[in-house]
């Protein structure tokens, strides 16, 4: 009985030290992270004499790290090329601190990839195209850094995404028409940009759309009615643009600064409420 205990004992140990161990690779991966982001400095740091399982912020399974959450821990430097050699991982969270540099092409290694959050740091450049490569991204949250230049072509691509927040950058450029395929789309937050452009009518593609913020941007052109359509859509706000034309008494209701636009000479005025495009949205 006591040798069939001690067996017990053992194999539970065993499995335990199994699911903390990692491989020599990705703790290396960590170190240089570490280091890299002035580790000494983290609010929280780590004891890189003990087992990755004492480390904060890292979860692992089956010897694979598949999560990172450092958010509001002083990180700061640019994240080394080895962090991109974490394959397994899932999760992403290194929101408010004080990361820079770009965005690398490698990005597309992390293929598990579900959640990415780095907003809130120092990051600039552009979003890489080779971002659209991670299949399996549900929440992508890239706002308050410096991100600059256009969206990438192939957004599209990502057909989980439920969450794009990239608000309060400097992401210029219209819209690409493969955004509007991505019908898992819960939060769309684009507002505090130098975005241009119509919207297309393809917006009705957006059925599972929750909020959308456009705001203070440069958009122009009039606003598709299918925005009305969109039954899901509780938060909205597309002031502050060049938006012309009028739009119905349900999509104006949605918008928390009462469609506020400005004109070619920067002037504000409040877009009209048409009657009949109300009647049309009714009537589909």
């Amino acid at each position: 009985m006591k040798s069939l205990f001690t067996f017990f004992i053992a194999l539970a140990f065993s499995i335990n030290s199994f699911a903390d161990t990692v491989s020599d690779k990705e703790k290396d991966a960590l170190i240089k992270l570490y280091h890299a982001t002035n580790g000494p400095q983290w609010k929280v740091k780590w004891d890189l004499s003990l087992s990755v399982s004492t480390w904060y912020g890292v979860r692992a399974e089956n010897g694979k790290v598949i999560g990172l959450d450092l958010s509001d821990n002083n990180l700061q430097g640019e994240l080394p090329a080895e962090f991109f050699e974490l394959i397994n991982l899932v999760q992403v969270n290194f929101q408010k601190n004080k990361l820079e540099g770009n965005l690398p092409n490698n990005i597309n290694n992390l293929k598990e990839l579900e959640v990415l959050n780095v907003s809130d740091n120092k990051f600039s450049g552009t979003i890489p195209a080779e971002i659209c490569d991670l299949q399996k991204l549900k929440d992508l949250e890239l706002f308050k850094n410096k991100i600059s230049g256009e969206l990438p072509t192939d957004l599209g691509k990502l057909k989980e995404l439920e969450v794009l927040a990239l608000f309060n950058n400097e992401i210029q450029g219209s819209l690409p028409s493969s955004i509007y395929k991505i019908s898992t789309l819960k939060v769309l937050l684009l507002n505090g940009n130098k975005l241009s452009g119509n919207l297309s009518r393809e917006i009705v593609n957006f059925r599972a759309l929750e909020n959308l913020s456009l705001f203070d941007n440069s958009f122009e052109g009039e606003i598709p009615e299918g925005l009305g359509k969109l039954n899901k859509l509780s938060e909205m706000n597309l002031s502050y643009n060049k938006f012309k034309g009028g739009v119905s008494r349900k999509i104006a209701l949605l918008d928390a600064l009462n469609m506020t636009m400005f004109d070619e000479n920067g002037n504000p005025f409040l877009l009209e409420i048409n009657a009949e495009r109300q009647k049309n949205i009714t009537k589909n």
